[in-house]
């Protein structure tokens, strides 16, 4: 399965549905099975910004897991951000200035327990195995 790396509390916010909109500067023809995973940086930064996110929008932003997969989601569309009305509380989560593009998420799933898991930058491949989806000959290589 594809999986994308976020810095905290930012793949929290996808985990607990406070985030539907994930913004990059780089475009993508991806749809499909996602992993997030929460990248293990936490510094000084972060954690003001999880603070500052913990008290307006939802308190396990405060204290997130790092360095794990905490969520499954589905990549369905991107979309330039010049042609999104994020809401106000979207907005906070995302860049969405102009030539940015915006990932649409859906069905997201938090995981019951963070899976330790090494990062990477842009996508790199997590087994389905260790999230329990078990790979089928018909399926096999499809999300790869």
């Amino acid at each position: 399965m594809r999986a994308i790396s976020l810095w905290q509390p930012w793949a929290s916010a996808i985990a607990l549905g406070l985030k539907q909109i994930e913004t990059r500067h780089w475009w993508t023809d991806y749809r499909g099975p996602l992993a997030v995973h929460a990248a293990k940086r936490w510094g000084p930064d972060e954690r003001d910004t999880a603070c500052l996110f913990a008290r307006r929008f939802d308190q396990r932003l405060a204290a997130p897991p790092l360095g794990a997969i905490i969520a499954t989601a589905c990549i369905v569309d991107c979309v330039r951000t010049e042609r999104l009305h994020p809401s106000e509380q979207e907005d906070a989560f995302g860049n969405f200035a102009p030539g940015r593009f915006g990932w649409i998420l859906r069905d997201v799933v938090a995981l019951a327990d963070p899976i330790p898991f090494k990062g990477a930058q842009g996508f790199f491949d997590v087994p389905g195995e260790l999230l329990g989806i078990a790979p089928t000959p018909a399926l096999q290589g499809v999300f790869l």
